[in-house]
């Protein structure tokens, strides 16, 4: 157990979570990453979870600056009273 938890657990604090629920969440998130969740293997490092977990979510931010790139370009060709533009803009709010 890492003493940062077992001073956490000392102090009495109300916010103390246990290496199950750790455990636990860590397995959720194993779920909710394609990469992981399409592993043949349950046994996958919480080291490893959270690495991937990390890099998916510097990805999906990296494909919303992509497409609201391409989003932004769009407007800039089309009418700016269309209601092409009209759906672009709600898409870029």
């Amino acid at each position: 157990m890492s003493s940062r938890r077992s001073r956490s657990r000392q102090s009495g604090g109300s916010s103390e979570i246990t290496d199950a629920q750790i455990t636990d969440l860590i397995s959720k998130l194993q779920q909710l990453i394609p990469e992981l969740r399409a592993s043949r293997s349950n046994k996958v490092s919480a080291t490893k979870v959270l690495q991937e977990t990390c890099n998916y979510i510097k990805n999906l931010h990296r494909e919303v600056d992509d497409l609201s790139d391409r989003l932004s370009q769009l407007l800039a060709t089309t009418d700016s009273n269309s209601a092409q533009a009209a759906i672009i803009r709600s898409l870029l709010m």
